[in-house]
């Protein structure tokens, strides 16, 4: 183990196979795409989404908006045209950042849009020198939702309001892996919602709501790590409102929960979700000043830790802190459900996972060993 009188870290005797006994170490589980081909009793008919959206078409060059009819002409005033404004300027900014950090690896991009309007753009970078993957993702999406894709993105299982409805979501959402275990994940989301009149319920008014947040989950603890992420969360927060750290990193405390497992995703953050309390305006500017707080907060970390040495076992770790992550994601995460439910892409709707993971057989006895400090800031 590296000697680091800063460091938290699980101590040897969470590894079993480090004992003197003769042992082996598992081979990481890959998550690559195979091929697959169904049974006959699959082959009947396409699977549909259980809504009306259409399906993506490939662009060659990117868009000046993805904006459609009336939103368009009103490209220089509408909230839904300053937001993806943000969100693509947010997106430029952290790519490149994130190119210079690694020092040669480059973001593959894809363009898509659909043929009623919206689109994107994902953005992947894969075996960096400093990333083993990262995302960046920008979409602008319009269709129409069933009541079960409405209560996922609301997340209020209770809710009845009539449906079909139609919808229009716009966000940036990254997860950004590093190779070295001592460098944290991290992952932020930004985004605006609008929901019109259900079809069975018109007349009725349209609503609307920001969510997001910025979250960081180590591998490794370095108390002055997570001070200082926590400490620019605060910062953008306190701008605007000063109950809205407190408030917000409780939301992302207890939201990041793996539930079947009894543990945190990760060291927190801030996260909120339907956010309609405040003036539009005002939020506009708290979400663009939560995106633009993202390099600041996470790149001096990762240029402190991403040449720290590592070995194997320090590695595992690693990989099974992953799997916890893809434990989430795909069990409990909003934003997967929600694109999973309105038959998104599916390429940009998983990008957030890793490349690789790890799960061992009986290790949950071990894992309290990595304990989660609450850092006051």
């Amino acid at each position: 183990m590296m000697h680091c009188a800063s460091i938290v870290s699980a101590p040897s005797y969470a590894f079993p196979f480090l004992s003197g006994s003769a042992s082996t170490t598992p081979t990481a589980i890959s998550l690559t795409k195979r091929s697959w081909k169904p049974p006959p009793s699959m082959a009947k008919g396409p699977v549909r989404a259980t809504v009306s959206i259409e399906k993506e078409t490939p662009e060659a060059n990117r868009p000046e908006t993805f904006l459609r009819g009336v939103d368009e002409a009103q490209s220089s005033t509408s909230v839904r045209a300053r937001f993806e404004k943000m969100i693509r300027e947010a997106q430029d900014t952290v790519c490149s950042a994130l190119e210079a950090a690694d020092g040669g690896a480059q973001f593959k991009e894809d363009v898509w849009s659909r043929p009623g309007g919206g689109g994107g753009i994902s953005r992947v970078l894969q075996d960096g020198a400093v990333w083993e993957k990262a995302g960046v993702n920008v979409s602008v999406v319009y269709g129409v939702m069933p009541p079960d894709a409405y209560r996922a993105a609301k997340g209020v299982p209770t809710d009845q309001k009539p449906g079909p409805v139609p919808f229009f979501a716009a966000g940036i959402s990254s997860v950004l892996h590093p190779k070295n275990p001592f460098a944290p994940t991290l992952h932020f989301n930004y985004r605006y919602f609008e929901t019109d009149a259900p079809k069975d319920a018109p007349g009725a008014p349209r609503q609307w709501w920001f969510g997001g947040g910025t979250d960081l989950t180590p591998a490794y603890i370095f108390e002055e790590d997570v001070k200082h992420f926590h400490s620019i969360q605060k910062q953008a927060c306190d701008k605007f409102e000063p109950t809205f750290y407190p408030r917000f990193k409780k939301w992302c405390d207890d939201y990041f929960y793996i539930k079947h497992r009894g543990e945190r995703r990760g060291l927190g953050g801030i996260f909120f979700d339907d956010l309609n309390d405040y003036d539009q305006e005002m939020l506009l500017s708290f979400a663009t000043e939560c995106a633009n707080s993202v390099i600041p907060a996470y790149l001096p970390i990762i240029e402190k830790r991403k040449d720290l040495p590592f070995n194997d076992h320090q590695k595992a770790w690693q990989q099974l802190r992953r799997g916890r992550y893809v434990e989430f994601n795909l069990v409990y995460d909003r934003g997967t459900t929600f694109g999973l439910k309105t038959g998104g892409r599916i390429e940009s709707i998983l990008v957030s996972l890793p490349l690789t993971a790890r799960w061992e057989y009986d290790h949950v006895r071990f894992w309290n060993l990595l304990y989660f400090k609450q850092v006051r800031c």
